[in-house]
């Protein structure tokens, strides 16, 4: 009995390492030498930002208004997806470039993403070196509401992974629930075919690759800048992957 015991023993320790290297392959394949653990992803025990103390469901900082997507998250945001103010980047030499993405979050963990006065969120976008801006609500029943991240590939990847870690920290998920989230980012509308593929065939294999699932709305009619929304749901190293493969297809389509 004794020698089943620490033979057991044995194997949990190599699945505990096992789970250990594939989490650090995972992410020096999606930023090399970003520290998971920093971000609070996994372990509540050691979170980069203070838990936020005010009351949920305080007043987010509001941005612009005005845009209408392919789905009813809101109608009220268009202006929101333009380039980012010059002061909300941080200063470099040669400066990265720019991503916009668009994170759907449960409308009752906007109070705890934000903190009080809006402390969490400004730690947050200063930890991160990203923009970070709440939508406006189009009404007070929408289930979610749209989180604007704008800033190069690291600190999009730091800001999600927060936030995702957040969500999981304050209880918005269940212990066994994973953190499964909506994600838009933009392409050139001539890119969303190839994303696509013929017979949807691109598209499913991306989606067998990443976990994610993946739509182009076909209804959509391009931005003045000729671009269209991809959707992408699921956990974050799911979304992450996602965004990074279309975003890189993307340099080819231009």
């Amino acid at each position: 009995i004794s020698d089943l015991k620490e033979i057991f023993q044995n194997i949990n320790q190599c699945l505990c390492v096992s789970a250990s290297l594939l989490s650090q392959q995972q992410q020096a394949n999606l930023i090399p030498g970003l520290n998971l653990n920093a971000l609070g992803i996994f372990s509540s025990g050691l979170p980069v930002l203070p838990p936020a103390a005010g009351p949920r469901g305080a007043v987010p900082p509001v941005a612009p208004t005005g845009y209408n997507p392919f789905l009813s998250h809101s109608s009220h945001l268009s202006g929101l997806y333009g380039v980012p103010p010059a002061s909300a980047i941080p200063h470099q030499h040669s400066a990265p470039e720019q991503e916009v993405v668009y994170l759907f979050i449960p409308t009752q963990a906007v109070g705890a993403l934000i903190g009080k006065k809006g402390q969490h969120i400004k730690q947050l976008a200063h930890f991160a070196g990203a923009s970070i801006k709440i939508a406006p609500a189009e009404s007070p029943d929408v289930p979610e509401r749209m989180v604007i991240i704008t800033g190069p590939p690291e600190a999009q990847f730091k800001a999600q992974g927060r936030i995702f870690g957040k969500l999981k920290e304050e209880n918005f998920f269940s212990a066994k629930e994973e953190v499964k989230l909506e994600t838009h980012i933009k392409v050139p509308s001539t890119a969303a075919g190839r994303v696509i593929g013929k017979g949807g065939k691109t598209v499913n294999e991306l989606q067998n690759l990443t976990s994610a699932e993946v739509i182009v709305p076909r209804d959509q009619t391009p931005d003045e800048n000729d671009e269209v929304f991809v959707k992408i749901s699921g956990h974050f190293f799911a979304s992450q992957k996602t965004q990074k493969k279309i975003r890189r297809g993307n340099h080819d389509y231009e």
